[in-house]
């Protein structure tokens, strides 16, 4: 319309007071009446709320204050009420009281540092508390007992918390005391989970290594500490059992292998060397403990040495096994667990001089040894195609005779003539025996 002005629409420019300019009314965007009336101030500038702010942050610094006087009353406190309470810890030596004392003194002096500026967001109690310890007091104080202990820490605490508190902050105190127990319970857990981690990969190295001792035959006099270190009681025999994997074993399969391992037996130690597998068992039952894992170590043939008396000689029951291993191919027909002793005549063939040296410590010599004619027996027995009446006639004697004297061969040496396999390893053990006496080798073993 003519005669009018029109004024553009200027927003408040920077520097205006809290009260709005001239023209402006209080309902324009942005603006609110001023109490009082004569202007406008900005929304959102609460009075009262900024005072509620600044009466917290003053009942907060008080608190603050309070509890920085306490601080060494608050742990003198803790050790008092935990020697009262916990049993194991006053049980414990003077180090490490010292030490649990120190690190419950530096909980409480983080908790009054982090509640002093809570802004800072999640407090680093891992390094602030547990970082004041040596890392040797995990093995002292396991996780219950840390929890048991930080209970008791925050019982005191708690139990002090409308002394400690200024006037109007008790609920304040109170629940950072909450959060604050919530961090060092996850923080315990680390602490714990790093420690088992840390021991779980030394566990691991010096299991390899005390395995691959016995392989190589260095049982030298650190073996059964090395053994003990890793928990081997040294209760009843020691027996090796070897095998191929077939597939790579993941860590996971490892440790479920590991497990099924010493719920099998008393004790039990694994080695993986690249396919090939070692288990190296202690107690008794050993066979059946074997038997009980094949489940999971099959595909292929497991080879279980002869029992030992203790873990420093089973070094000759991993050569026996690892000899039969190699050798286990030449015999098609070999059970999925086979006794090392049982591929005597295929490891003599392959070269073993161990085998050599059982057939006729175990085999041969008993036989020459137990009075009788239970050699020439047996080496007619098997000449004549394991006929009893044709040795019979070829010894000039009844064939209940013959048939007294095959039993009287397996009560001697544990071999049955009458079976097949083992009439074999007894044939080997004649041919060898036969060998070694005509070489004048009548030496023992």
């Amino acid at each position: 319309m003519r005669g009018v002005t029109l004024r553009p629409y200027i927003p408040a420019a920077r520097g205006l007071s809290r009260r709005g300019p001239e023209g402006i009314s209080p309902g324009a965007p942005g603006w609110t009446a001023a109490p009082g009336g004569g202007g406008c101030e900005p929304r959102g500038v609460n009075t009262d709320e900024n005072a509620g702010t600044d009466e917290q942050e003053r009942v907060r610094a008080e608190t603050v204050r309070r509890l920085e006087r306490s601080m060494g009353a608050l742990g003198t406190a803790a050790v008092a009420r935990m020697e009262e309470r916990l049993g194991w810890f006053r049980r414990m030596s003077a180090q490490d009281r010292s030490w649990v004392g120190l690190v419950a003194q530096s909980g409480v002096a983080a908790f009054v540092d982090w509640f002093r500026n809570p802004r800072r967001g999640r407090p680093a109690i891992t390094v602030e508390v547990f970082g004041t310890a040596p890392r040797e007091l995990t093995r002292s104080v396991s996780l219950q007992q840390t929890v048991d202990m930080i209970r008791v820490v925050i019982d005191v605490v708690e139990g002090q918390v409308d002394e400690l508190a200024a006037p109007g902050g008790a609920q304040q105190l109170r629940e950072a005391v909450l959060r604050y127990t919530r961090e060092v319970a996850f923080s315990s857990a680390k602490v714990y989970a790093r420690a088992a981690e840390a021991r779980g990969a030394w566990d691991a190295r010096l299991e390899a290594l005390v395995v691959d001792s016995l392989v190589r035959g260095d049982t030298d006099g650190s073996l059964r500490s090395r053994a003990s270190a890793l928990g081997w009681s040294g209760t009843g025999q020691t027996v090796v059992l070897v095998g191929t994997t077939h597939t790579p074993l993941d860590e996971r399969s490892t440790a479920d292998l590991r497990r099924a391992c010493r719920r099998a037996a008393h004790d039990a130690l694994v080695g993986i060397q690249g396919d090939r597998l070692v288990v190296v068992l202690g107690g008794t039952n050993l066979r059946a403990a074997s038997e009980s894992l094949m489940a999971r170590l099959r595909p292929g043939t497991m080879v279980l040495g002869p029992e030992v008396a203790d873990i420093s000689d089973a070094g000759r029951s991993a050569r026996a096994a690892l000899a039969g291993l190699l050798a286990a191919p030449a015999w098609p027909d070999a059970p999925d667990l086979v006794e090392a002793d049982e591929l005597l005549p295929e490891r003599l063939v392959n070269g073993d001089p161990l085998a050599r040296r059982t057939l006729l410590a175990e085999i041969y010599r008993p036989l020459a040894t137990a009075g009788g004619p239970l050699l020439e027996t047996l080496g007619e027995y098997l000449a004549q195609g394991r006929s009893l009446e044709a040795a019979a006639r070829a010894l000039y004697v009844h064939p209940n005779t013959v048939r007294y004297r095959l039993r009287r061969i397996a009560q001697v040496v544990g071999w049955d003539a009458t079976t097949p396999r083992e009439a074999f390893v007894l044939q080997v053990a004649l041919v060898v025996g036969r060998l070694s006496a005509a070489a004048g080798d009548h030496s023992g073993v």
